[in-house]
C-alpha cells in the first residue's frame, strides 16, 4: 500500500511539474528514472538495512558528538547562565563552530576534493552537466548564498535553463553548518536522509520543469572545475567581492579560520532575528484568527495543503497537522517549521514523522527565494532580473523537490 501510495505521490508531483513545465515536449525522462532509481536505494539502504541504519547511527551520533564540543566555547562565554535548553544556545551558538571546522576542511582541500569527484560521479552516472552535477553536491555543504561565488564566473554566460537549475538546486539544499542545529530539532537520521536525496530531487524536478540537453544548450558556460576549485576557498562572503582564483594569495591559516568563525556568528544571529520575526507573526495571525474565526491560521493553512500531503502519501488522519507544517515552512522558514513539528511530533505515526522531517530540510521558502535573486543579482544583473522574472517557478519547482524527498521516503514506512 505504502508503494502505490509512493507511486500516486510522484505521479502528482510529475503532473504538477509537466502543467508548468517550460519544454513539455523535450521532458528528460532517462535521467529522472536513473535518478530516482539511486534515490530509491539510498532510502532503502538508509532506512531499511542494519547496516545503512548503523551508519546513519553513526553520522548522526557524530554529529551529537560535536555539538557536546561546542558546549565547550558556548558553556566558557555564557556558563554564568543558569539554563536547561535555550534554542539559541543550544542549537543557534554550535554553527560558530561548525562553521570553523567547514573552513579548516576547505582550507585543507579536504571539501574541494570531495565536491569535484561527487559532481564528477553524479555527471556520468545521470548525464546533467558538469557545471550542475558540480553544483549540486556544493550547494548541500556550502549553501547559499556563498555557493554562488564559487561559479561566479559562469553566471554571467549561463543561459536562463541552467539558471533555473541552480538556483532551485540551491533552494532544495541546506548548508552543512546548520546539519548539527537540525539534529537537535528533528531525527538525525532524516536530515542525513534527506541531505543526500536533495542533491538529486532538484536536479529530477529540472528535467521535468526545465528540461535541456546540457552537452548543447551553451558550451561557454561549462564549469571548470580545476579552476573553480573553490573560489571560494578565501571563503568571500559578500557576492560582490572580487575573487580570482588564479591571482589570489592564499589567505593565512589563522585570519581564514576567524572568517568563518564570524561568518558563523552572522548566521546565527541572521536566524536569531528572522526566528524572532517569523515566530511573532505566525503567533499574532493564529491569536487574530482565533479571536475573530474561532480558528488559527496554521489550522486553515493546514486545511489548504492537506491534500497536497495526501497527495504525496501522508495517512488521512494527519493531512491537517502535516499540512499546516508544510505551509509554516513555506512562508516562514524550516526552522519555525521545526518547531511546529516538535509540539506534534508525539502524536504523529512514524511515516508522517519522517515524511514531514525530510520535507522539512531545504531552503524552499519565500525569505530564501529573495536571498538568491539578490545574490545572483548583485553577481550579474542582468541575471538577477531573470531569476526573478521566473521567481515563482523556481519557488514552485524547490517546494516540489521538498516533495519529492518526502514521497521517496514515505514510500519506505
Amino acid at each position: 500500500m505504502d508503494i502505490i501510495r509512493g507511486i500516486i505521490g510522484l505521479a502528482f508531483i510529475f503532473g504538477l511539474g509537466y502543467l508548468i513545465s517550460f519544454d513539455r515536449k523535450n521532458v528528460r525522462y532517462k535521467p529522472m528514472a536513473i535518478m530516482i532509481g539511486l534515490q530509491l536505494v539510498i532510502t532503502f539502504v538508509s532506512l531499511n538495512t542494519a547496516v545503512g541504519i548503523k551508519i546513519l547511527g553513526a553520522i548522526s551520533d557524530f554529529f551529537s558528538w560535536l555539538l557536546k564540543q561546542a558546549e565547550g566555547g558556548t558553556n566558557f562565554v555564557f556558563g554564568g547562565i543558569q539554563m536547561e535548553f535555550v534554542f539559541f544556545f543550544h542549537v543557534l551558538m554550535p554553527i560558530v563552530f561548525v562553521s570553523a571546522l567547514l573552513g579548516i576542511l576547505n582550507y585543507i582541500k579536504v571539501l574541494p576534493f570531495i565536491i569535484k569527484w561527487t559532481g564528477k560521479l553524479i555527471n556520468k552516472i545521470t548525464g546533467m552537466g558538469d557545471l550542475e552535477s558540480y553544483f549540486a553536491p556544493s550547494t548541500a555543504i556550502l549553501g547559499q548564498p556563498e555557493v554562488f561565488i564559487t561559479i561566479k564566473e559562469q553566471i554571467s554566460k549561463m543561459k536562463p535553463q541552467q539558471l533555473y537549475t541552480i538556483c532551485a538546486s540551491a533552494m532544495s539544499a541546506v548548508a552543512a553548518a546548520t546539519l548539527g542545529a537540525y539534529m537537535t530539532m528533528v531525527p538525525g537520521q532524516y536530515v542525513v536522509v534527506a541531505v543526500f536525496l536533495n542533491i538529486f530531487s532538484a536536479l529530477i524536478i529540472s528535467c521535468v520543469v526545465n528540461p535541456y540537453d546540457p552537452k548543447t544548450i551553451n558550451e561557454d558556460a561549462s564549469v571548470n572545475l580545476v579552476g573553480a576549485e573553490w573560489v571560494s576557498a578565501e571563503r568571500e562572503v559578500s557576492a560582490t567581492s572580487e575573487v580570482s582564483a588564479a591571482s589570489e594569495e592564499r589567505e593565512p591559516f589563522f585570519q581564514m579560520l576567524g572568517t568563518y568563525i564570524l561568518d558563523g556568528f552572522k548566521l546565527v544571529i541572521i536566524v536569531s532575528a528572522m526566528l524572532i520575526g517569523f515566530m511573532a507573526l505566525v503567533t499574532l495571525l493564529n491569536n487574530s484568527f482565533e479571536i475573530m474565526f474561532n480558528i488559527t491560521f496554521t489550522e486553515i493553512m493546514g486545511w489548504v495543503f492537506a491534500p497536497i500531503a495526501f497527495a504525496l502519501g501522508v495517512p488521512w488522519d494527519e493531512v491537517v497537522k502535516v499540512g499546516s507544517i508544510m505551509a509554516t515552512k513555506l512562508v516562514t522558514n524550516e526552522f519555525v517549521a521545526m518547531g511546529e513539528l516538535a509540539k506534534v511530533a508525539e502524536t504523529l505515526s512514524p511515516k508522517a514523522h519522517a515524511m514531514i522531517s525530510t520535507y522539512l530540510i531545504s531552503f524552499a521558502n519565500f525569505g530564501t527565494l529573495g536571498i538568491v535573486s539578490g545574490s545572483i543579482k548583485s553577481i550579474d544583473e542582468k541575471q538577477g532580473k531573470m531569476v526573478a522574472k521566473y521567481s515563482v517557478k523556481l519557488l514552485v519547482g524547490a517546494t516540489m523537490a521538498s516533495m519529492l524527498t518526502a514521497t521517496i521516503v514515505g514510500m519506505f514506512f
